[in-house]
């Protein structure tokens, strides 16, 4: 992740992303450089125009969520309509 920041960084700043300035951006974080990450992150963002890319992730995070459905309810018969359906069936077994 500490390399995606220096990159967003850089491109923020108007800064060339490459092997030199990325390196130079997490070391001075204090961050561990991982050669074979940045030469793998600095290929994969050429040809790649960051704003446009950004300004989509953002359309999609911003994008309401479908509102989930809450589950019905069932209506719950008061307290003597229960009493009294219980009454009715125990009356048919008994006749």
């Amino acid at each position: 992740m500490e390399n995606i920041y220096a990159a967003l960084l850089l491109h923020k700043l108007g800064k060339e992303i490459n092997e030199e300035s990325l390196k130079k951006v997490l070391a001075a974080a204090g961050t561990e450089v991982n050669e074979s990450q940045i030469k793998s992150l600095v290929a994969s963002l050429k040809g790649v125009d960051i704003d446009k890319e950004l300004e989509s992730a953002s359309l999609v995070t911003a994008t309401p969520k479908a509102e989930e459905k809450a589950p019905e309810k069932k209506e719950e018969k008061p307290k003597e309509e229960k009493g009294e359906a219980a009454a009715e069936g125990l009356s048919a077994l008994f006749g």
